[in-house]
């Protein structure tokens, strides 16, 4: 009779496990794409220091676009993949913080 019990007790928490594993592929999933979507959000935005002439940075924390002032016949915009990609993990990595702390909280209530 404990032997059966054991199996079922083991059932049930694989269960468990296998919930708390897709919400954790779901969480991730939602922080990868938030960190793209927050990423190219931040491309829109200039943040060039004072003083800097013939460029406009874009991407935060990291500048990963970049939009040179040059003549015509060239192509003014340089984009930065490592930069870019550092920056979608810093972002998703927030993002993905949020969502565990979002989701013990609402788990608690």
């Amino acid at each position: 009779m404990y032997g059966i019990k054991y199996h079922i007790d083991e059932i049930a928490r694989s269960r468990n496990l296998v919930q708390v594993l897709k919400s954790t592929s779901k969480m991730l999933i939602f922080a990868v794409v938030g960190g793209i979507v927050i990423t190219l959000i931040t491309g829109l935005i200039d943040h060039t220091p004072l003083g800097l002439m013939g460029a406009s940075w874009y991407g935060y924390p990291l500048v990963w676009l970049v939009m040179m002032v040059v003549g015509p016949g060239y192509s003014p915009w340089v984009v930065r993949p490592l930069r870019l990609i550092v920056d979608i993990v810093c972002w998703s990595v927030v993002v993905f913080v949020i969502l565990f702390i979002v989701s013990k909280v609402t788990k608690k209530k």
